[in-house]
């Protein structure tokens, strides 16, 4: 779908790979989805905002989950992340949030 608004993606397959693909490139904003095997989105978040506190607090982190619940969304935001997008994920919602961001 990013594909879609014009963004180029980066696609990894854990969050331990998300770690380290934001320590090594440089990305505009992650959409992180929040349960992933080896490490969740929650833990890559938060050693994200670990590893350089002043430059990964620039960085928009989505969190990305098909649990929409109160709950959720403050352990997202107490994990570091800036936003919220609950699944199945709509088109304008994306864009509104890539907009948001950018």
């Amino acid at each position: 779908m990013l594909k879609r608004l014009n963004c180029q993606v980066t696609v990894v397959n854990n969050g331990r790979e998300a770690v380290s693909a934001v320590a090594s490139q440089h990305f505009d904003g992650v959409f992180m989805d929040v349960q992933m095997p080896e490490m969740d989105g929650l833990a890559a978040t938060a050693a994200i905002r670990v590893m350089n506190p002043q430059a990964s607090r620039h960085l928009p982190i989505i969190a990305l989950t098909a649990d929409a619940s109160a709950e959720q969304r403050q352990r997202c935001r107490e994990a570091g992340m800036d936003d919220f997008l609950s699944k199945p994920i709509q088109l304008d919602d994306l864009r509104r949030l890539v907009e948001r961001w950018s």
